[in-house]
C-alpha cells in the first residue's frame, strides 16, 4: 500500500513538472517565436515555414507522451487507491 501511494505521488510530480515544461516551451514560442525561429533556422539550415510546423509537431508529440506516460498512470493509481 505504501509503495502505491509513493508511486502515485511520483507520477503526480512528474506530471506537474512535464506540464510546466510544456507550458514554458509553448509560451516561449508564442512570445519569442520569431527570434527563436530565426536562430534555429540559421543554426540547422531549415526553412522557417517548415521549422514552425516542426515546433508544433514536437509540442503535440510531447503532450501525447505526457498523457500516456504521466497523467494516465497517475489517474489510474488514484482511481485504484
Amino acid at each position: 500500500m505504501q509503495n502505491s501511494i509513493l508511486l502515485s505521488e511520483i507520477f503526480g510530480w512528474m506530471s506537474l513538472i512535464n506540464v510546466g515544461v510544456l507550458s514554458a516551451a509553448s509560451l516561449a514560442l508564442i512570445w519569442w517565436g520569431d527570434k527563436i525561429t530565426s536562430i534555429h533556422s540559421r543554426l540547422f539550415g531549415v526553412p522557417v515555414p517548415r521549422l514552425k510546423s516542426m515546433y508544433m509537431n514536437y509540442l503535440a508529440q510531447y503532450k501525447l507522451l505526457i498523457f500516456v506516460f504521466n497523467l494516465i498512470p497517475y489517474i489510474a493509481l488514484k482511481i485504484i487507491y
